[in-house]
């Protein structure tokens, strides 16, 4: 794929987060309400932004570079799990996956998704008269009402779930690599650990498969194309709209512009620049829609600059909300990011990684900007806790929309922060495992202030752990233990879980790096474990006693993976050369549920 123009290249963050917001204009009698653009990115790792990386940086992220210093930077921003699902459901419900139900990642084969039972942000939005657009990966279910057109969004285009969970045509890199869909090998025994042989990797408009292997080279382009598309139209009705963006990079298998002979360095550093020039192209589309009414916030990582006074000139009208779903892949190797600081030494001197799927800064801690000219100061930080489970509340409050009463949430507003040069976050922020030891969805970790409290570490595959299903103390009510795999170092190593009763405490301001804990017994010590402890309990009581608690269905069925042609090799179709296709429509005939 060659060199993305500025224009076409709408809407692209890796595991970092940014929100572009539209706020009001001050110039007219009529107040237009916000929009919201919001970037997802997949895979990447705080260290993998520039801005981060402090003397003697790349020059991967320039465009994400210059927002940051032009703009609020959120240097204690978390995803809300360290995997792609749950992180998902509690960024567009604004619950922790006990209380929405998903707690691990939906399969390509699963039949249902984020419970019916949940109200997401896109669908009050939609409510309040907005227009609801989604580009990119859904991974909350592809089928029936599961989908994201029956979720709240008025448009779709995309991947119902990660773009490693099907065969194509022209497989990008990964470790190890795939065979591509007709491959003799996707029909063997032999086939890679990780890869997909019988069904094609879908790409869908709104309930509709249109291609079917899609081909990943030109996916970049097409999510762009289909970005401008909206925030242009956007423009012309008049219409407060919801842009939700949540794109491949730096997920494997990378598809970068080729270049010759790329080592796999150069091919996420070209992943990387790729991301940037779009992250560049959302700011120049809403810019160029919008210009005197546009606020953008990236979740990125930080230092702590003084904070000047406002800064005066025009007043932007949209959002842009940029953030990651996780951290890196660490068993991908040379194809995943940088975790900068934050490696885990604890864990990692005993085996197994500590990023993705884990508890450890590098598997949530995400960098994020906020960018509004007129309103946010340049070059400003804030050092509040705050999750991703926060864009749900805020971006209501923004749009002066209600949250329904009937069910209790986890997020907080932080609009004080965005706006107002606010510093208080979450006096609690609870990590989820997400498939490291113990079982799915436990609140194994607890943040407050700059400690961080381990209740179970750990990264082992084993099967059942009977210590752990007896004592372990992180779930609100009780039911059969399901155990999470494991989350592997580069090379495949694992540890071995470990229940920790006192908890494992550690002060990230003494060591980002999270090698040393607190002795136990010290007065500090003591302080900080009682302060987590009814903390945690208040937690758990209170999800306990929710009424609104859901309960996600991940039963699995093969005929419930997306395939438009059951007939032909990894149910192969294209609806733009396909003969039985109806050509004369924006969604073609291959639906799915």
């Amino acid at each position: 794929m060659g060199a993305l123009t500025p224009l076409l290249l709408p809407g692209m963050l890796m595991l970092m987060c940014g929100l572009l917001l539209h706020a009001p204009s001050r110039h007219g009698a009529r107040v237009k309400k916000p929009n919201f653009i919001i970037i997802l990115a997949d895979d990447i790792g705080w260290g993998d932004l520039d801005a981060n990386q402090g003397e003697g940086k790349s020059n991967n992220t320039p465009h994400l570079n210059l927002m940051a210093e032009q703009g609020l930077r959120l240097t204690d921003f978390h995803s809300p799990a360290s995997t792609c699902s749950p992180s998902r459901a509690a960024i567009l419900t604004g619950r922790y996956g006990l209380r929405n139900g998903v707690t691990h990642n939906f399969a390509a084969s699963s039949v249902a998704g984020l419970p019916l039972s949940e109200v997401t942000l896109p669908r009050l939005l939609q409510k309040a008269a907005y227009h609801t657009a989604m580009i990119g990966k859904w991974h909350l279910g592809h089928n029936g009402p599961y989908g994201p057109t029956s979720r709240g969004f008025d448009y779709y285009l995309g991947v119902p779930y990660s773009n490693d969970m099907g065969c194509t045509d022209a497989p990008g890199y990964n470790l190890p690599p795939c065979p591509a869909c007709d491959s003799a090998l996707t029909r063997s025994h032999e086939r890679p650990r990780d890869c997909y042989s019988k069904v094609g990797l879908p790409l869908m408009e709104n309930s509709r498969i249109v291609e079917q292997p899609l081909d990943p080279w030109t996916l970049t382009e097409r999510y762009a194309s289909a970005a401008t598309r909206i925030i242009h139209a956007a423009r012309q009705r008049g219409r407060p709209y919801l842009l939700y963006m949540a794109l491949a990079h730096v997920h494997v298998p990378l598809t970068p512009p080729p270049a010759p002979d790329a080592s796999g360095a150069d091919v996420f550093a070209a992943s990387l620049r790729e991301m940037d020039r779009l992250v560049g192209a959302v700011k120049s589309a809403s810019d160029a829609a919008d210009k005197d009414d546009t606020l953008i916030l990236f979740t990125g990582q930080w230092r702590f600059p003084a904070r000047t006074g406002r800064v005066s000139g025009p007043v932007l009208r949209c959002v842009l909300l940029c953030l990651g779903d996780n951290g890196p892949w660490e068993r991908k190797c040379q194809y995943s990011g940088s975790v900068g600081p934050f490696v885990g030494k604890w864990q990692r001197s005993r085996g197994g990684g500590s990023a993705k799927q884990t508890t450890w800064e590098g598997g949530h801690r995400v960098p994020t900007v906020a960018y509004w000219p007129g309103r946010i100061p340049a070059n400003t930080t804030s050092s509040a806790l705050l999750s991703g489970m926060d864009i749900f509340p805020t971006l209501l409050s923004l749009a002066e929309v209600s949250p329904p009463v009937d069910r209790r949430y986890d997020g907080i507003d932080a609009t004080n922060v965005l706006l107002h040069g606010g510093q208080t976050g979450h006096e609690f922020l609870f990590h989820p495992n997400s498939g490291a030891a113990g079982r799915f969805g436990d609140l194994q970790t607890v943040r407050t202030g700059t400690h961080k409290a381990f209740y179970i570490t750990g990264t082992s595959r084993t099967a059942r752990v009977s210590a752990l299903q007896r004592r372990a103390p992180c779930r609100a009510h009780t039911r059969p233990l399901l155990l999470a795999g494991a989350a592997e170092a580069c090379g495949g190593a694992t540890g071995r879980p470990q229940l920790h009763e006192p908890p494992l405490i550690f002060d990230l301001q003494r060591g980002e790096a999270e090698e040393t804990p607190l002795r136990v017994g010290t007065p500090e010590y003591r302080a900080i474990a009682e302060r987590v402890a009814r903390g945690r309990e208040a937690l758990l009581w209170d999800i306990a006693t929710d009424g609104s608690v859901s309960t996600a269905d991940y039963s699995a069925n093969a005929s419930a993976a997306p395939c438009c042609e059951p007939t032909r090799a990894a149910c192969r179709c294209n609806a733009h050369t396909d003969t039985h296709t109806d050509t004369h429509t924006d969604t073609h005939t291959h639906t799915i549920g």
